[in-house]
């Protein structure tokens, strides 16, 4: 048995921690150049004297590929804890500071962040006057890996398609979308009037879809239908549809682009569609987060329609 020894853990010991991490993420060393925005060799060195600082060999590099040894992914699961622990006590203190400090995580659905009913310039821009020594950090992630990120205190805030409550989570609801049927002008669907095209014509077609267990409204409308391509992306389920392949369902918003130069036509509006809303979603907790009360409260009063740009400054 080898003896394995860490001994004092400090701000060196816990950056090559960081660098090890980055390297397990991004599945090997050449990739995590890039997120760590530092060379190679630098790399491999901090790894090298990780592994000799604790006297085990961390992953291995080869032809093979890169992988994590037994004892890598130990170290890495332990990390993952560890840093977890560092980023809620710095908060925590941030947070007992005269104004908000730290880092608010925010994660929207893609399509959200420019739909000016999600009214995000507005909302980043009150919130960055408000709170100034907060670090905003903004990433586009699929619904159900927002909640989880969300429960799990990954995530601060989230704005998302809203379709089912869960339990732990609070939620604020910011407006209620209309979806409808849609196909490509390439698709044979395109060119048939209303009456020519019938309930069994578009139950055959391939249908695609976000790939996502969907609400009652929304499964109603789907279990009729021929489900035969995913993509949980709304670009890239616009292009399924714009190859002619393809019809599937799209917020009328996000649509309205493409239907106005043609390129999309909404088929069978009176018998397909749903709602679907937006919301944004919180954990529900005690322990104090001000930046994160600070966003929810300027979302709220944003959503009220009452113009900040005319009142006093926070």
């Amino acid at each position: 048995m080898k003896n394995y020894a860490l001994g004092q853990v400090g701000d060196f010991e816990i950056k090559q921690l960081k660098i090890f991490k980055a390297v397990a993420d991004c599945g090997g060393f050449s990739a995590a150049e890039t997120a760590l925005n530092i060379s190679r060799p630098t790399i491999s060195t901090n790894i090298a004297n990780l592994e000799s600082r604790l006297n085990m060999t961390l992953c291995k590099r080869g032809r093979a590929g890169f992988s994590l040894t037994e004892e890598g992914q130990v170290l890495y699961d332990q990390t993952n804890q560890l840093l977890e622990v560092l980023d809620n006590l710095r908060n925590t203190i941030n947070n007992l500071g005269a104004s908000p400090s730290g880092q608010l995580k925010l994660a929207t659905s893609d399509a959200f962040s420019l739909d000016p009913r999600c009214r995000m310039p507005q909302i980043i821009r009150h919130f960055c006057r408000a709170a100034p020594d907060v670090e905003l950090i903004i990433s586009v992630e699929q619904m159900m890996d927002m909640e989880r990120k969300v429960l799990n205190d990954e995530i601060d805030v989230a704005i998302i398609p809203y379709h089912r409550p869960l339990k732990g989570l609070d939620y604020m609801h910011l407006f209620t979308d209309l979806n409808y049927l849609y196909c490509g002008q390439d698709h044979p669907f395109y060119t048939l009037s209303s009456e020519a095209l019938n309930d069994e014509m578009i139950s055959q077609a391939r249908l695609a879809h976000a790939g996502l267990k969907p609400h009652q409204e929304v499964y109603d409308q789907l279990s009729s239908l021929n489900p035969s391509g995913v993509s949980y992306y709304y670009e890239t389920r616009i292009a399924m549809l714009l190859s002619g392949e393809f019809i599937g369902f799209l917020p009328e918003a996000v649509a309205a682009p493409y239907v106005a130069n043609s390129t999309l036509k909404k088929i069978a509006a009176e018998t397909r569609s749903f709602s679907l809303g937006g919301a944004v979603i919180s954990k529900k907790s005690s322990q104090p987060n001000r930046a994160k009360d600070l966003l929810l409260q300027t979302i709220g009063t944003i959503f009220s329609d009452i113009d900040l740009d005319n009142m006093a400054p926070y």
